[in-house]
């Protein structure tokens, strides 16, 4: 896969193994999405900074993309009965 900086970026997968994959696995859903949000704040907070604002404002969007998508995720896999 091409390297894309906000999407993919190469730094972000190691092994095969994409960093995000990882953090589910290992920290839980509730911490990924607290993840997405915070890592968004942070963009946010420094993009004009850094000499990349538009890119670092994508990145922000693709955290709160991201955000969005687990918790639709996370709804979907809920129980509907709600046993666990």
């Amino acid at each position: 896969m091409k390297n894309d900086p906000v999407n993919h970026p190469a730094h972000y997968e190691t092994g095969g193994i994409e960093c995000f994959n990882a953090i589910v696995a290992s920290q839980g859903m509730e911490a990924a999405k607290d993840f997405c949000l915070c890592n968004a704040f942070k963009y946010i907070w420094r993009c004009k900074h850094k000499g990349k604002s538009l890119e670092d404002v994508k990145k922000a969007i693709w955290y709160l993309e991201k955000y969005k998508f687990l918790n639709v995720f996370s709804e979907e896999q809920e129980p509907s009965d709600g046993h666990v």
